[in-house]
């Protein structure tokens, strides 16, 4: 369980980190070239490693269904939306935000075993618990804005 949660612990903090990097990316090429460039370097990366640890049987898709290879298309929604998000809300917003989201859609999918999970049971535990999260973005976007308030209420002391 250790491992699990130290890697958890990376993945999450390489996403944030990613998802810095896409939007620096972004402010110098543009939306679809930032998406191709991380997707297309993520793949070769990728295949490479693949190649490298897995050899042949990388490419034993046999017993996969054939819409689970699309899933790379979901990466483009992705690295699209979460480019925009942090240009127009900032990263640690449109992370938490994000955040927020996986917990929601994990949780529902969890609980109804779509896409071949195995079905959870449904708390109240669980419920509260993303009301806690999302709770909490709310409060700390709310203290934001009046930060900003602040500063823009002050009046000017500067003498000419």
């Amino acid at each position: 369980m250790i491992w699990g949660l130290l890697l958890a612990l990376l993945a999450g903090s390489l996403v944030s980190l990613q998802n810095i990097f896409n939007n620096r990316v972004n402010v110098h090429v543009g939306n679809q070239a930032t998406t191709a460039l991380v997707l297309g370097l993520g793949f070769a990366a990728s295949f490479t490693l693949g190649l490298v640890f897995e050899g042949t049987s990388l490419f034993h898709l046999e017993h996969m269904k054939l819409w689970y290879c699309f899933s790379g298309l979901i990466g483009v929604g992705v690295v699209t939306c979460m480019v925009q998000g942090i240009q127009r809300l900032g990263p640690t917003f449109a992370v938490s935000i994000s955040m927020s989201a996986q917990l929601g859609l994990a949780l529902l999918f969890d609980s109804m075993g779509w896409l071949g999970l195995e079905k959870v049971d449904f708390t109240l535990k669980q419920l509260i618990g993303v009301l806690v999260i999302v709770g909490g973005i709310i409060v700390f976007k709310a203290g934001s804005l009046d930060r900003a308030k602040g500063k823009r209420s002050q009046p000017n002391t500067m003498k000419a």
